[in-house]
């Protein structure tokens, strides 16, 4: 009989039912590919540094969390280009609750001190959080698209084939505003028709449509539950480069990026984005 040990020190059986010979079956390390992924962190300072493995795996687990990020915004699009506000509601939920998950990691790159990080910084070279195509990925999605940003991905095929695609395709809020002209709000036409490569400009004319949704009790619930619902989105997102300007400030002070960037006062002004502005604007007219 298969046994536990017990920190009293007493032991304890291990469940009958449970199987524990796992030979030619999908295990727990096979399914995750435990053996890939945890074999992907190469740590490059010499001799190697104890916490370089900490910023590695920091920006590991957070393109893990980018990666499920875009595919829950790809779902929501999708769901609400065909109507279907519900299921879209629910992956905004779950997107949510990542950047909680995203924000709160930087409290634990917060405890590099900037000693330790000067001492295997130079091991990185060019390479910058700049360069993450999925960051790009997510903000082209939610409206802030760039295509001068392709050329950062020139040598990354892959990368920009995944970029060029959602340059040249609707938004999360293009796709938000087309349900709404077909509920009947009155969305400008040209809202509708416009180039989704471009990035999205802010439109007054949006300002009165939200503010009839916001006041009129008539208002579906899931229509209003989806504006409260890309506000807060926009809201983790810059809580989330808030968190970023406040480590890189602790951790190297105002030193250049790595990538060449002016470092933290290049990532204050990304403070001042804004993916969805006329659902702020509104609430200056709510009211009034």
């Amino acid at each position: 009989m298969t046994t536990e040990q017990q920190p009293d020190g007493s032991v304890r059986p291990v469940e009958s039912t449970i199987r524990t010979d796992l030979r030619g079956a999908t295990t727990y390390g096979s399914y995750l590919d435990l053996e890939r992924l945890l074999g992907a962190q190469h740590p490059r300072s010499v001799p190697e540094h104890h916490d370089e493995l900490l910023f590695i795996v920091q920006h590991q687990t957070s393109e893990l969390w980018l990666k499920l990020v875009l595919h829950e915004l790809r779902a929501a699009r999708e769901y609400i280009a065909g109507d279907d506000l519900d299921p879209a509601l629910k992956c905004l939920a779950r997107v949510k609750n990542i950047q909680r998950t995203l924000t709160e990691q930087w409290s634990v790159l917060a405890t590099l001190t900037p000693r330790e990080y000067a001492q295997f910084r130079g091991s990185l070279g060019p390479a910058s959080g700049f360069q993450s195509f999925q960051y790009r990925a997510v903000e082209f999605l939610l409206g802030n698209k760039n295509a001068a940003m392709l050329k950062v991905f020139d040598g990354e095929p892959e990368a920009r084939a995944v970029l060029t695609e959602l340059l040249e395709s609707s938004t999360l809020y293009d796709e938000f505003l087309r349900l709404l002209a077909r509920r009947g709000f009155d969305i400008p036409a040209e809202v509708l028709e416009r180039d989704p490569r471009q990035p999205w400009r802010f439109e007054p004319a949006l300002v009165p449509v939200f503010r009839s949704i916001y006041e009129s009790t008539d208002t579906p619930w899931g229509i209003y539950e989806a504006c409260e619902s890309l506000v807060d989105v926009e809201d983790n997102f810059q809580m989330w480069r808030f968190r970023h300007v406040l480590t890189v400030r602790r951790t190297i002070g105002h030193k250049t990026g790595t990538g060449g960037s002016s470092g933290v006062g290049f990532l204050q002004r990304a403070l001042d984005l804004t993916f969805f502005p006329e659902l702020y604007a509104v609430r200056t007219e709510i009211g009034t």
